[in-house]
């Protein structure tokens, strides 16, 4: 037999990975160039609005998916619950079996589930883990990761960065990055906003999309007004297509497209536009033929306004224009004037309108109903050149509602959606996949065809009819290309042929179509075969289970997490042992240590002070870092992987941002890491968060117990956006200094909005919450580490709620009285867990 030669090595080109909410979505995916898609099953997904797949769709799925070249990753992106471990135990051996190519996984926990299972079933870190930087990659490369998806926040410079310092570490793991589709305005995994207000987790997979709202700026007590501009935390759609040769450069191996909550022709519309600029690219012919029909394309599959997110660095001023929150489409232009009488407006057009186009009249107040409705007709109007009168069905529109200069968006267009659906219909290919052919052969010998696709499949067809010398017509490669590179109808193209036919040798045509035929079923077969993954059937959940332990009697004591300066007084005061300290500047940490440390000189059991660095580190951040080490603290708050390297050698304790929410990940963060505490997840409501606690020695834990939730943690800054004409910390003037600011709410809750040291912004919960009522059934559990957290209080107010926190835990008011008291929220944490509880 001969052996196959090496296919050249092609130009760098990630992998363009596309959304599938559904079946419908899957093919409109394939059948538009994707190289695999990622979808969610009916359980432990980000997207459990979706419709969703089965547990029982899988192996068709996947054998259908395999066939046609494209790969497959579930989606287990949500953090599990104590009770929900066996079931996804049951989740990852199907998934496994199945030959999914691989999982999407946010629970770190869950990621050391897998690996026990299986050493080989790849694991993609999801967004959702909030990889930022080097170290981020590093703690999922050591979890035994695969790939890692980085946060969207992340520029290409940063990517770059990332990359050469993976490089000094001597690590190498492919990294993944959103090119287009919604973003979140706050970090991915660090989102509390829809449990906070509505018992919906977004680390659940059911966000509420609270930051799509409108909001009132309140700055120093006063409403701000921003006319027009009422969604203030809204990004506008991310779209990477204008820098996607940059963003190749960079060395990223997928590229992903957000929406598995969006419809097959919006699927079909973005990966036809990023499959044709990746092909473009590799081939060095710029990003595309028809930039004008592209951005239109995906304009119309969904748009909010598209911008290059993050990846050129931070515009404050353009991420987030503040006018709307929800889908428009393409701009038209203005009403220039209007005829009731007639139903028909005028507009100078700057984007193509015709009879059938959907559009909305755009007053400035899209929270209120709007008009619109489809165009009846289109024709010249006035002397105008470029004017145009729009006429619509009678009745379909309210033109006592309409004025001039009201803006007007295209949003529907019935002749693309058309075009867009015939992408994917039928049942016959659309989109083949390069194959590669190597000819062997010589007189009175069979012809051997060796054929190979690219994901490394090779097969081998021989003729039954021998070679014999041509008199006239040879089998050229020309000859070749044409009869075996007829594969209409069938998955594959012909990319290369290479003839290796000794001499002038013929074969009859029927003879050629009975080998390519055979190749098509062979290639077919040997691709549609499930991976067949390592699984083990001895290893199980209850071998990674931690040892526990007998309930501690330790007395209860409370943990003060303080936000100012004049806070801390107050807490020591009370007679706390424990302050942990949370400024936005770390240069005052050093006072705030000094304040405790001035405390210890006159007390006999003095107060331990911990502080706590910004949530995120991005690289060139570690200076930061730095600065609140040397503050001399006595410990130190995790909140994420950059953390867990600077502070290994200090007293730590890890804070509920590394959303420990089963036993575990609690495990693997004490057992790898030295930490004195762990904080639970604000995900776990009181039962979720009893099992947890029951599940580990109890001594691992603090609870808090009293916090205004911080709902939004994001690189979005609205004191710089709303408060300044800057684009980001360089040109601001820094309000966040000078103002004190919060966003109200539609039913009136004012929010607190702080910064911290990165110009990162959090929104707390303008209602503080309180799990009072259950104190007492968690010290009967062995927990006797309780935090009350502060954001804006005075110091008087401080003291206060401190003391009644200590007449609860000294048995003199109970939980229903103290909540009553300080008229807080009683809860804690809300989430709605997927057993019902």
């Amino acid at each position: 037999m001969p052996t196959p030669t090496l296919p050249l090595t092609r130009t760098h080109r990630p992998l363009l990975l596309a959304p599938a909410g559904n079946w419908e979505c899957a093919k409109a995916a394939i059948e538009n160039g994707a190289d695999a898609i990622y979808f969610g099953l009916e359980r432990f997904n980000a997207r459990m609005r979706a419709e969703n797949f089965t547990e029982a769709d899988l192996p068709e799925l996947m054998a259908w998916l395999h066939q046609r070249g494209v790969k497959g990753y579930v989606t287990f992106n949500t953090l599990v619950f104590p009770q929900e471990l066996p079931v996804a135990e049951q989740y990852l051996r199907s998934i496994i079996l199945a030959g999914v190519d691989a999982a999407i996984v946010q629970d770190v926990g869950l990621c050391k589930l897998i690996r026990h299972l299986s050493p080989d079933f790849p694991i993609h870190a999801s967004t959702q883990m909030t990889v930022t930087s080097a170290a981020g990659v590093e703690f999922a490369h050591e979890l035994g990761c695969n790939l890692v998806v980085l946060a969207r926040e992340c520029s290409m410079k940063e990517i770059d960065k990332i990359q050469a310092q993976l490089g000094d570490r001597q690590i190498s793991i492919p990294l993944e990055v959103f090119v287009h589709g919604a973003l979140c305005v706050a970090y991915s995994g660090q989102c509390l906003t829809s449990e906070s207000l509505g018992g919906r987790s977004a680390n659940r997979g059911e966000c509420a999309q609270a930051c799509r709202m409108p909001y009132d700026l309140i700055v120093d007590d006063e409403v701000y007004h921003l006319g027009d501009r009422k969604y203030l935390l809204s990004p506008q759609d991310l779209a990477g297509l204008n820098v996607l040769p940059e963003l190749v450069k960079t060395g990223v191996s997928c590229l992903k497209i957000e929406g598995r909550l969006k419809t097959p022709e919006y699927v079909a519309s973005v990966t036809k536009v990023y499959r044709s600029a990746l092909d473009r690219i590799a081939k060095d012919l710029g990003i595309s033929v028809e930039p004008e029909k592209d951005l239109y394309d995906l304009e119309m599959a969904f748009s909010r306004g598209l911008y290059t997110g993050w990846f050129e660095g931070i515009n404050n001023q353009a991420l987030v224009h503040g006018r709307f929150g929800k889908k428009r489409g393409v701009y038209l232009g203005e009403v220039t004037r209007v005829y009731p009488d007639r139903e028909a407006i005028t507009i100078s057009p700057i984007s193509p309108i015709k009879a059938g186009d959907g559009i909305v009249f755009d007053c400035g107040h899209p929270d209120e109903r709007e008009e619109g409705g489809r165009v009846y007709e289109v024709f010249k109007s006035g002397d105008l050149q470029s004017e145009v009168m729009l006429t619509f069905g009678r009745g379909m529109v309210n033109f006592r509602q309409v004025y001039i200069g009201d803006k007007i968006w295209k949003t529907s267009d019935p002749e693309l959606d058309k075009q867009v659906r015939q992408t994917y219909a039928g049942d016959v290919p659309k989109f083949q996949r390069s194959l590669d052919l190597e000819i062997h052969g010589e007189v009175n010998q069979p012809l051997i065809a060796i054929a190979r696709d690219e994901m490394g499949h090779v097969v081998q067809v021989e003729s039954e009819i021998l070679l014999v010398p041509a008199q006239n017509q040879p089998l050229t490669t020309d000859k070749l290309i044409a009869q075996l590179g007829r594969l209409g109808n069938t998955p594959f193209c012909l990319e290369n042929l290479t003839s290796n036919l000794v001499g002038d040798l013929m074969l009859p045509v029927s003879a050629l179509n009975q080998i390519r035929r055979e190749l098509v079923t062979k290639l077919t077969n040997a691709r549609s075969q499930p991976k067949s993954w390592q699984l083990s059937p001895t290893n199980k959940l209850t071998d990674l289970l931690p040892a526990v332990s007998q309930a501690y009697t330790n007395p209860p004591q409370l943990i003060i997490l303080v936000r100012k300066l004049d806070q801390i007084p107050a807490a020591i005061e009370s007679g706390i042992s424990v302050i942990y300290c949370e400024l936005e500047d770390p240069r005052k940490y050093r006072e705030a240590v000094q304040l405790v440390r001035a405390a210890k000189q006159s007390k006999s059991n003095p107060p331990q002070i911990f502080v706590a660095p910004p949530r995120i580190t991005k690289p060139g951040e570690n200076w930061i870092l730095e600065q609140v080490r040397s503050s001399d603290a006595d410990g130190y708050l995790i909140r994420n992987y950059d953390h867990l390297e600077v502070f290994k050698n200090e007293r730590c304790v890890a804070d509920f941002a590394l959303n420990i929410a089963n036993p575990l990940t609690a495990d693997y963060f004490y057992q790898n890491y030295t930490l004195d505490r762990l904080t639970a997840s604000y995900d776990l409501n009181i039962d979720q968060l009893t099992a947890l606690i029951r599940s580990c020695p109890r001594d691992w834990f603090e609870v808090t117990i009293h916090q205004h939730m911080p709902m939004f943690h994001m690189e979005h800054c609205v004191f710089c956006s709303f408060l300044s004409e800057g684009t980001d910390y360089t040109n601001c003037g820094r309000p966040c200094d000078e103002h004190q600011v919060k966003l109200r709410d539609r039913v009136g809750t004012e929010h607190i909005l702080q910064a911290d040291a990165g110009c990162r912004n959090t929104v707390f919960n303008g209602v503080a919450q309180t799990g009072a009522e259950y104190i007492h059934r968690l010290v009967e559990l062995g927990v006797y580490n309780f935090r009350i957290e502060f954001v804006n209080e005075s110091p008087e107010t401080v003291s206060q709620t401190i003391g009644y926190y200590q007449q609860l835990l000294g048995g003199q008011i109970s939980g229903s009285e103290l909540w009553k008291s300080l008229k807080l929220s009683s809860q804690i944490g809300v989430t709605r867990g997927s057993l019902g509880v």
